[in-house]
């Protein structure tokens, strides 16, 4: 029987909306003289066994990182709740400053740090390195006397956390085609969910602490924390493979079947593109769409800023510390939960919009509870599920980035950075809104507005892109220049791509 060219089926790769590739087309002139003689079912078993490979190595190493990321993020909200804020003489502004001030130092560093990952050989190696150096500095807050001391430790920790999340975001999206992406962001949200959700089981543990060896709850908690994570960044610095194209975990064929399920889709991958980095950064901030994407994604920050003040929101209660710390894991379980429910959702629908609107309605109820009543099952159900319904938008928004603004390469890579740091600015002024307890009002009325304006900007930003689908569809060179103008490359015109999820 007549073997089936490889090219004609490859596995949750190619969409209806894309065509089928056929040996005529752009996607098979590329494709390595190894792969051409495999039949189908030799195909997709390559496929498979790339795909597992790469989840088992890739995905539980960044999950425990981002696990770490967050801990250490975060581990500031539970140190209030154990005199850190009388130990350093701070008032409320002044804590609400220490926590914004991370993001001073984490928002500028994140498109250097992104266009530096797209030239290293070794991207696994520099992500763990930045692991290990903001584990030191998270630490050695233990040691701030002052609340000045304090202040430039967290912008430290901020700019060297700035290369994690973008790049691996980024790291993902070298590895995963667009069918298979929007699972692993989940499981990325997940381990953070974890990490919100055990953190504060681990530091009412720790806080336990507080005065053995003349030490306070709040140092051991920075102590233990960011020492785990020192080791563990260095472990796991050992684990990370590099990019599909020269990775040592993989054999020569599977890192042609590696490279070629990412090139197939829109037409480079990393290691084939010699796209400089300047010109990344031009296309990025020339394409109408990464504005729509910047300010989605900063609405959609703004109410992930609930986790940064969760503990407390939770203290409004009236639990002591201790039940509070607890009380804050449950709706982290249920958020990670459902984040792998909505995002395998998405990529088995390929849809991304209605399920925005959906987690936009939701929360917008939920902010309504606490503003409203004093009931404490009320105002606790608004708390369990809040977490995914407020952040649930930012893993489409994720999502949409790496596979709208996907070529050049340099240019994923910067848009990615931009959306993140720009809209992650929400995150300084939103500090300033959770005072006033039990409800909360300013914080809940802003969310709840970012909520409705996201909904609004969501739907402008589908408008633009059904719009460039339609140009495409016309078939009329004129119409099509415009879309390569917006930010779509020849070989992706070529390769029948179109705007996918909306």
């Amino acid at each position: 029987m007549e073997k089936k060219q490889a090219s004609i089926v490859i596995a949750d790769n190619v969409s209806v909306a894309e065509g089928q590739v056929s040996v005529t087309s752009a996607a098979y002139r590329r494709i390595p003289e190894s792969l051409r003689n495999l039949d189908e079912d030799e195909v997709k078993a390559l496929n498979g066994k790339v795909v597992r490979k790469v989840d088992l190595l890739v995905l539980p190493t960044i999950g425990i990182l981002y696990i770490l990321n967050y801990v250490d993020r975060q581990n500031l909200a539970a140190a209030k709740l154990q005199g850190i804020m009388e130990d350093l003489n701070m008032s409320t502004q002044q804590f609400a400053t220490a926590i914004s001030i991370l993001f001073v130092g984490y928002l500028p560093f994140q498109i250097p740090s992104n266009l530096i990952i797209t030239k290293v050989s070794r991207p696994g190696m520099y992500i763990c390195f930045a692991v290990a150096i903001w584990g030191t500095i998270s630490a050695s807050t233990a040691a701030a006397k002052t609340y000045g001391q304090l202040l430039a430790v967290r912008a430290v920790l901020g700019a060297v956390e700035a290369a994690f999340f973008p790049g691996v975001i980024y790291y993902l999206s070298a590895w995963y085609t667009k069918k298979e992406l929007g699972k692993r962001i989940a499981g990325l949200y997940i381990a953070q969910q974890v990490g919100n959700a055990f953190g504060g089981l681990f530091a009412a543990a720790i806080l336990q602490l507080n005065g053995v060896h003349n030490i306070a709850g709040w140092q051991w908690l920075f102590i233990i924390e960011g020492s785990a994570t020192v080791g563990i960044g260095v472990i796991c610095a050992c684990i990370m493979p590099e990019f599909p194209h020269n990775s040592r975990i993989l054999s020569q064929l599977e890192r042609d079947m590696a490279v070629w399920r990412i090139e197939s889709e829109a037409g480079a991958a990393e290691g084939t593109e010699n796209e400089s980095a300047l010109r990344g950064l031009k296309q990025a901030l020339s394409d109408p769409k990464l504005l729509l994407l910047i300010v989605a994604n900063m609405l959609s920050q703004t109410q992930g800023s609930i986790a940064n003040f969760f503990p407390t929101l939770v203290a409004s209660l009236n639990f002591n510390h201790t039940i509070s710390l607890l009380l804050t894991a449950p709706p982290y379980v249920l958020a990670g939960a459902v984040y792998y429910v909505i995002m395998w959702y998405s990529d088995r629908r390929n849809t991304v919009y209605p399920i925005i609107l959906i987690c936009v309605a939701i929360s917008i109820v939920m902010y309504i509870i606490p503003l409203t009543t004093m009931n404490v099952g009320g105002r606790y159900f608004s708390m369990m599920i809040l977490p995914f319904a407020s952040v649930g938008p930012q893993l489409l928004l994720y999502k949409t980035i790496n596979l709208h603004l996907a070529r050049p390469i340099s240019k994923r890579a910067v848009a990615s950075a931009l959306v993140n740091a720009i809209g992650g600015t929400s995150n300084i002024w939103s500090s300033y809104l959770y005072y006033a307890p039990p409800h909360f009002y300013a914080a809940f009325g802003a969310l709840m507005a970012a909520a409705v304006l996201l909904a609004v900007t969501i739907t402008v930003y589908r408008w633009l892109v059904l719009r460039e689908n339609k140009r495409l569809d016309s078939g009329d060179p004129d119409q099509i220049a415009k879309v390569i103008k917006g930010g779509v490359t020849e070989e992706m015109v070529q390769l029948n791509w179109r705007y996918e999820m909306y």
